[in-house]
């Protein structure tokens, strides 16, 4: 077949013009030729124009030019990116500004270097195989495995693997998942031995008591006279949502006006904010109760050193009893009532703690696990503490102390961010017993968003550890019994502060998911499910309404041990972080009947009580101020509840490990998949509920 010769591309095809003809010859010898028009045959051939040797000498020269514009423009690039480099890490300009601008875009910034490096990997590895000759495939130094080699070569890897892991890893693993589980079991017995102590506290009903009236309210005349002078203190730093409420709490307490005194320790370093609260002070003030602003011009310590400046004052001297409340707390009216009598023929007694409870304890899922614990924490390890050993940690708050117990043992210290738990442990050793009143009961609030929550248990838990330091020699060399030397060093610090997150972190967080990769270190089905489960229906049985909450409370428990340790270890050999004190974010709630009874009361107060001094027409003019200022300022909005990456990885791949490891259980893992399915189910439409409110 002759070839053809198709010149239809060389021009538009839409310039056809009249009827195609196409000519056909009776036994061609040569290709017959298509033409698709009546003009494409006569169209005149366009020649080329010869070039003379001028002309490409000048497209040389201007093509030279264009490359060294290209060259002298990489070159001014390169020295103002040295010029910037030498700015910024030698002379340390624009650091800051550039670091506030990559905060927020700090991972998408890691991920970048992680791929430049990776990048230049690459290209260096190109870079040396295109010198070894490597790219070329008929090079015949050049070895190209088969399918064959590389499958032998994954199975040596592979069976190399495994004798490593059975012989070097798999040991040092059961070795320390050995000792976290006989850690885990100690733990685990004092925690039942707690709940038996609770179990036998409401079997005998047995609680502390007032005798009498001590009061003698039959008296009026000289009822007075029976009550002791009592200090109020409430500590406050930056608490624009919860400042009001406090001090509309404390100033309603049920006590004679001339035998108490409200002081409001404000550190707040916001203008603002010192104006509204000086300005409800000026209005409690007006309404007969003794209340005074301080604010400190040097502000070192934090709460403690707040309160020490507080207790440095000369009228503190005529007082007897000192109660303390942070800003979130709202006593009712009969707290004095139902704890400074205890104190009454009891001149032993030093402390008077009552129990918290929570306004926003429903408000969402984290609320809801820490009412778990705080709840666990009050009703068993407080109270069994109170009952049996007459000594716990102070809470720091909620509580009554007899000033010269503080005083006896040294007052508030700046040593450590827990300075409630520094001067009890050191009342105790000066011989002082704690009384706790589980039915006494002071609303407060519970962090609601994570980060709050985080800075405040990395603080609970760096600084036990620090005060464990600083306490261990004065518990050693002081004259007490040594059972109870016993009971600070062994259980007070070590097995519930320090070796709980240790064991805690060390066997869920790294040995069990660890035993995926390496099955011959696998840990029993009883130390995975039996135990941590019945261990947290021992938690939830104090609040037995968060029984459906029990699989993601595991996994919060589990997760969260990773800030407790972390905590732990700053605060036990002093890292930067074992002095650090976040204030805690509040959102300043109250319940609808509590907002009533406040309402009420003020009422109540506004109607019989007088004001006693008349204010001028410039402190009126000031209240005035204070009080525009106070409505004009932001209302707080509710900050929506962050999910942090790591801890939710790390909680599903907890429970990935768990479930892995109860597989080999015969009969185990199915009822354990339908309980977790059915509590996570409780849990979405718990989180469905609360985005729709």
């Amino acid at each position: 077949m002759a070839p053809s010769l198709d010149f239809s591309n060389w021009w538009p095809k839409d310039a056809r013009k009249g009827t195609p003809v196409v000519v056909k010859m009776e036994n061609p010898n040569y290709s017959v030729v298509e033409i698709d028009g009546p003009d494409a045959a006569f169209r005149p051939v366009e020649k080329s124009r010869g070039k003379n040797a001028k002309q490409v000498t000048w497209v040389l020269l201007l093509k030279a030019h264009r490359a060294v514009g290209c060259l002298a423009w990489i070159a001014s690039l390169f020295w103002a990116l040295l010029g910037t480099i030498k700015k910024r890490l030698i002379f340390r300009q624009d650091v800051a500004m550039a670091s506030e601008k990559l905060g927020k875009g700090k991972l998408l910034f890691t991920v970048i270097k992680a791929f430049l490096v990776t990048s230049l990997t690459i290209l260096a590895f190109e870079v040396v195989a295109y010198l070894k000759g490597w790219h070329y495939f008929r090079n015949p130094s050049l070895h190209i495995p088969r399918s064959t080699d590389i499958q032998g070569l994954l199975h040596l890897v592979y069976v190399t693997w495994l004798s490593v892991r059975a012989d070097y890893i798999a040991p040092p693993i059961q070795a320390l998942s050995k000792f976290c589980v006989a850690l885990f079991l100690i733990q685990s017995v004092d925690r039942m031995i707690l709940s038996l102590g609770c179990f036998w506290i409401k079997y005998k009903k047995i609680k502390p008591r007032i005798d009498g009236d001590p009061f003698k309210s039959d008296d009026v005349e000289g009822s007075a006279y029976e009550y002791p002078m009592v200090l109020v203190q409430i500590p406050m730093c930056n608490e624009r949502e919860v400042y009001e409420q406090s001090i509309s709490a404390v100033c309603q307490l049920d006590w004679p006006k001339d035998r108490l005194l409200v002081q409001v320790l404000d550190d707040s370093d916001d203008e603002s904010i010192q104006y509204l609260i000086k300005a409800e002070v000026a209005k409690w003030n007006q309404k007969g109760v003794n209340i005074i602003y301080r604010h400190r011009l040097v502000r070192t310590g934090y709460k403690a050193g707040n309160l020490k400046s507080a207790m440095s004052c000369e009228y503190v001297q005529a007082y007897e009893f000192v109660a303390i409340f942070d800003a979130d707390f709202q006593p009712n009216p009969d707290f004095l009532k139902q704890t400074v009598p205890h104190f009454k023929d009891n001149p032993d007694l030093g402390l008077v703690q009552a129990r918290w409870t929570f306004v926003n304890k429903d408000e969402n899922l984290l609320t809801r696990l820490q009412n778990i614990n705080l709840c666990f924490h009050f009703e068993v390890e407080q109270q069994v503490n109170g009952v049996f050993l007459n000594f716990f940690g102070f809470n720091g708050t909620a509580g009554v102390w007899r000033i010269k117990a503080l005083e006896e043992s040294g007052g508030w210290l700046e040593r450590t961010t827990v300075e409630d738990m520094d001067i009890a442990v050191r009342a105790h050793l000066n011989g002082w017993k704690f009384i706790f009143l589980n039915d006494v009961k002071v609303l407060c609030e519970v962090p609601e968003s994570y980060e709050a929550y985080r800075k405040q248990q990395h603080r609970w838990h760096s600084g036990p550890m620090h005060l464990f330091r600083l306490c261990l020699p004065a518990i050693i060399t002081c004259k007490i019994a040594i059972w109870k030397k016993a009971n600070l060093i062994l259980l007070f610090f070590l097995l519930r502060k320090l070796i709980l997150p240790f064991y805690s972190f060390t066997l869920f967080c790294i040995i069990l998911p660890l035993t995926m990769f390496v099955p011959e270190a696998e840990l029993p089905v009883w130390v995975i499910c039996y135990v941590p489960v019945f261990m947290s229906f021992l938690n939830i049985l104090p609040s037995p309404k968060s029984f459906p909450f029990i699989v993601p409370y595991l996994l919060f428990e589990n997760t969260m041990s990773v800030t407790k340790f972390n905590a732990m270890v700053s605060g036990l050999f002093q890292l930067g972080s074992s002095y650090e004190w976040v204030v805690t974010k509040k959102a300043g709630r109250s319940s609808e009947s509590d907002l009533l009874a406040s309402a009420e009361m003020e009422s109540k107060i506004m109607n019989q009580l007088q004001i006693q001094r008349g204010a001028s027409e410039s402190e009126l003019t000031e209240l005035n101020r204070l009080k525009e200022q106070k409505e004009a300022a932001p209302v707080p909005v509710k900050r929506v509840n962050k999910i942090y990456r790591k801890e939710l990885t790390l909680a599903f791949l907890l429970l990935t490990a768990s479930v892995r490891s109860l597989l080999s259980a015969q009969g185990v893992h199915f009822y354990f998949l339908l309980f977790q399915g059915v509590t996570f189910l409780l849990v979405g439409l718990d989180l469905i509920g609360e985005q729709m409110s």
